[in-house]
């Protein structure tokens, strides 16, 4: 079935919230719309639409996908280590990172995965960014396949401050 791709708006929310809250329940994480998952109540406060942007595949008018762009200054390092930044784990040499790509159970197989993270990282190429960085939790096979198929690489791994703790991997992918 054919989808489309577009800039999410604040009034995108509970789609939004429909589709990581069923990838949440099918891997029995904890929700949590005060902490951890606050930005997608308010889409407008925390995506700017110039260095955070937010984007959404769409079925015939039904939210089925997500996917963010976050951009900042190169994180310092060593590129492929995985520094501690403010307290976070980072990968140096990354100038942008993939945010939030979950596809809804209901939706997958379809091609929304790869059609979003192409999206993305052909934004980040066209705006001259190096390398992209992507955490990813270790349960996610499918995602680190994708992501494998963009040339993205492990280079460490973290816990997540996700309320369950959960471990992930960190990948990078060049974009030069």
């Amino acid at each position: 079935m054919p989808f489309s791709i577009r800039q999410a708006s604040g009034a995108d929310s509970p789609g939004i919230v429909d589709v990581i809250r069923a990838v949440f329940d099918e891997y029995e994480f904890t929700w949590e719309p005060e902490g951890y998952h606050a930005d997608l109540y308010a889409l407008d406060a925390h995506y700017d639409g110039v260095c955070d942007r937010f984007f959404v595949a769409e079925i015939e008018g039904r939210i089925v996908g997500t996917i963010a762009l976050e951009t900042f200054e190169p994180i310092p390092g060593v590129s492929g280590s995985v520094p501690v930044i403010d307290g976070f784990y980072r990968v140096a040499g990354s100038d942008c990172s993939l945010e939030r790509l979950y596809v809804h159970p209901d939706a997958r197989r379809q091609g929304v995965g790869q059609a979003l993270t192409e999206h993305i990282i052909a934004l980040a190429q066209a705006e001259g960014r190096k390398q992209m960085e992507i955490w990813s939790d270790k349960r996610f096979g499918d995602a680190h396949r994708l992501y494998g198929r963009f040339g993205a690489a492990v280079v460490g791994d973290r816990i997540c401050h996700d309320p369950d703790q959960s471990p992930e991997w960190g990948l990078a992918i060049p974009l030069a």
